[in-house]
């Protein structure tokens, strides 16, 4: 009786230990579902360039030919950069120069219309040629005098139109002209502008390759 009693008091106290041992894990499984998923880190960011490029802020690319590393490379630039700009006396920095304004540029072609040569005495021409024609005709029709009159107002009307015409014509040349100037001189100050990059970026390129660079 007492084996008996034994036995079954370790199954009582195996199958309470099961118990037990469920409970806890299922109370540890629901408390990993309840807590939030923790941020895995990220990796670490990759290793940055040069931060400012002197040699891409006047459009060219310098690349090493003995391995410089990043921060030989950024000195070597910058004390080039100073160079070039002492030598040729060039701000490469220095925006390109700017002409006159739209509204400038109209004034100047409207002051240029206005004092453009006008024509003058053509109404009083047309009107003598007129009168003479117009003469000839009454003759012929025996009124030389009505003939002569109506061939003045003729002739004064086509004066004036043709004097309109040649002085408007006038306008438009010389406002023309004015505005062919003024592009020519923005062209130049454009040309002027390339050629000193120009001779700037030669300047740079020539310090970079003495230091062991390519440079396009």
């Amino acid at each position: 009786m007492h084996v008996g009693a034994l036995d079954m008091n370790k199954r009582t106290i195996a199958k309470s230990a099961m118990c037990s041992a469920l409970i806890l894990s299922s109370a540890s499984v629901a408390l990993a579902q309840a807590q939030p998923a923790q941020p895995t880190q990220s990796a670490a960011p990759p290793a940055q360039g040069l931060a400012w490029s002197p040699s891409q802020n006047i459009g060219m690319f310098a690349f090493p030919r003995n391995g410089q590393n990043a921060d030989q490379q950024l000195k070597d630039e910058s004390e080039c950069y100073g160079m070039a700009k002492q030598r040729t006396g060039i701000d490469a920095q220095a925006p390109p120069p700017k002409g006159l304004s739209e509204e400038e540029k109209k004034a100047a072609q409207q002051q240029a219309a206005n004092n453009a040569p006008q024509a003058q005495g053509t109404r009083v021409r047309g009107a003598a040629r007129g009168a003479a024609g117009g003469a000839a005709v009454g003759a012929i029709a025996g009124d030389a005098g009505k003939g002569a009159a109506a061939g003045a107002v003729v002739g004064t009307m086509k004066g004036g139109a043709a004097q309109r015409s040649a002085n408007a014509q006038s306008k438009q040349q010389a406002a023309a002209q004015t505005a062919a100037a003024q592009k020519k001189a923005d062209e130049q100050l454009l040309a002027q502008h390339q050629e000193g990059m120009d001779t700037f970026q030669r300047a740079f390129a020539a310090c970079m390759d003495a230091r062991n660079y390519s440079v396009k």
